[in-house]
């Protein structure tokens, strides 16, 4: 089903809020609250519209219109621990939202604002422990691992993505294959079918004219008949009105 006017301005609000997201913002920004709550209104209306989109997609866009949501409530925390926590709750979209899209954006955004949460921790860090030497270095340790950590998610959820789109383009092939073996099959069919209708139109022509030329021979045939006949009762009308004044002659009438 094609989607509607009103889903496809959500897709738009949608992927503006999602670059929003991913950029650096200055904490007096208020573009990307105000879109997310229209997101929010437009989320509502779009289900309770007739011809609403399939639950499964429904269910997408409410995943990512919340975690734009719980991505705002988290920068509103005041401590860099507290927005890392809060980041490790939130559940980005499974799908992109363009076409343009390799990985869903709200995943990229999710790993970005992780490896904000924790660049901000290590400076917080940095600032509080740079009189211990043993702590900083297991500190750094620690940072260096979740920085590590971090980027094998981002690599493993690519090459995650990366290989559900090859099988994605090998189905579509397979598709394309099976479709075009399909269109060969009903051309064939529809050639022989062809064929069969003039075969039997040219049967039904010849036997028009064979049954005309019938139907011209019986007419004939009939016209004969009927002229014999006339003949024939003509003479036998004849015949009996000679026999008749010959009996009268013959025998004359009794006194």
């Amino acid at each position: 089903m094609a989607a509607t006017r009103l889903e496809l301005n959500l897709m738009r609000l949608l992927s503006r809020c999602e670059a929003l997201a991913a950029e650096r913002r200055d904490p007096e920004e208020w573009r990307l609250e105000k879109y997310v709550a229209a997101l929010e209104v437009m989320l509502h209306e779009l289900k309770q519209q007739a011809g609403k989109p399939a639950p499964e997609l429904l269910n997408e866009y409410s995943r990512k219109v919340d975690f734009l949501k719980g991505l705002l409530e988290a920068e509103k925390l005041s401590s860099s621990t507290e927005k890392a926590l809060a980041n490790q709750f939130l559940a980005p979209g499974r799908t992109p939202t363009t076409t343009k899209e390799r990985t869903p954006a709200t995943k990229t955004v999710h790993l970005q604002t992780k490896a904000r949460c924790t660049g901000k921790m290590r400076s917080e860090l940095l600032g509080t422990v740079g009189t211990n030497p043993q702590l900083f270095s297991s500190s750094c340790r620690g940072l260096a691992s979740d920085e590590k950590q971090s980027g094998v998610e981002l690599d493993a959820v690519l090459q995650h993505h990366q290989d559900m789109q090859e099988k994605l383009a090998e189905e579509m092939l397979s598709l394309a294959r099976s479709l075009k073996n399909n269109t060969l099959a009903a051309q064939n069919v529809i050639k022989q079918d062809n064929q069969t209708l003039s075969h039997s139109l040219r049967m039904a022509d010849q036997n028009f004219e064979k049954l005309k030329d019938e139907s011209d021979r019986l007419e004939q045939h009939a016209k004969k008949s009927v002229n014999w006949l006339l003949w024939l009762m003509l003479i036998v009308v004849c015949f009996i009105f000679i026999s008749m004044i010959l009996f009268i002659r013959i025998f004359p009438k009794l006194k």
